[in-house]
């Protein structure tokens, strides 16, 4: 069926899996080309130790409460857009799953027309199929052999899979807080940090900070337009508010928010401004930094 047919279908499409966004929801929220534009940044960083880590989810398949599978991972836009403003600002990103089994992206979200997404497709193509094992980097004591000056988790209903509750994560974000590192996160990224709940007597890092992020109330329509096919199992945003977290807004319109160093963003909309943000203040804390020894 014709994507731009008159009568597309609210149907989720079975994958042989799983199930795929309809043809009608695909129709009103995919896109063929991302909102890239190419900015040119003072102060670019030019020390190659300064990388990177982006979080990926090693898992595409969510089981929504009627027991049907929808086909997930990491949305492509929020994951490349991003990415490409750290490389313009002058950073490398090393990929990381939890076990390094391959990224798992939703590869029906794919902006297959966008020149700039199948350049950083071509670039980092090993990398998604062998990306490192957050296992590893939280064994090594001497995480410092690479210097991230950011911890990036892109968005996508994949990253409610595995990562909220995974050890290895809160490590990676316990690691992040004490070396005062940024943490950024797109649309359902910050469902990620709720591994960071229970860290013994300590108080969940991020209690009384603002986030922009997917929220719960557009999450329990997706099922009426065929997007997912069923009810999700659990709504992040209930849980990161139960531990202090107050999210701003209830619907998307491409809005980015900075609270101390967690830089948020509530969607594919916001990608290219989230990139552009990010990169402005990963500079800007640098430069600081230099200038302040």
């Amino acid at each position: 069926m014709s994507l731009f047919s008159n009568d597309l279908s609210k149907e989720p499409v079975f994958d042989g899996i799983g199930y795929e966004p309809s043809f009608f929801s695909r129709k009103a929220m995919v896109t063929t080309k991302t909102n890239y534009s190419k900015k040119k940044y003072s102060d670019v960083n030019k020390d190659t130790r300064k990388k990177i880590l982006v979080l990926c989810t090693e898992e595409r398949y969510m089981t929504m409460k009627n027991g049907k599978k929808f086909s997930t991972g990491n949305h492509p836009v929020e994951t490349l857009v991003p990415i490409l403003h750290f490389e313009q600002a002058g950073f490398e990103v090393d990929f990381y799953t939890p076990t390094g089994d391959p990224v798992k992206f939703e590869m029906w979200a794919m902006p297959y027309e966008d020149e700039n997404i199948g350049k950083i497709l071509d670039k980092y193509n090993t990398q998604f199929s062998n990306p490192h094992n957050l296992r590893d980097f939280i064994a090594d004591t001497n995480k410092g052999y690479v210097d991230y000056v950011a911890v990036f988790i892109p968005g996508g209903h994949g990253a409610m899979l595995g990562l909220p509750e995974n050890n290895d994560v809160k490590e990676l974000i316990k690691w992040a807080v004490a070396e005062d590192k940024y943490l950024l996160a797109i649309c359902h990224g910050p469902a990620a940090l709720l591994s960071a709940a229970d860290c013994g007597n300590a108080e969940f890092p991020f209690k009384g900070y603002k986030i922009n992020s997917f929220p719960d109330e557009m999450d329990k329509t997706l099922p009426e337009s065929g997007y997912q096919p069923g009810e999700m199992p659990w709504f992040y945003g209930e849980k990161l508010k139960q531990l202090g977290v107050e999210i701003l807004n209830k619907k998307i319109a491409g809005d980015c928010h900075v609270d101390r160093k967690l830089i948020t963003a509530d969607s594919p909309l916001a990608a290219d401004k989230f990139g552009k943000l990010c990169a402005d203040e990963l500079l800007a804390y640098e430069k600081s930094r230099v200038e302040n020894g």
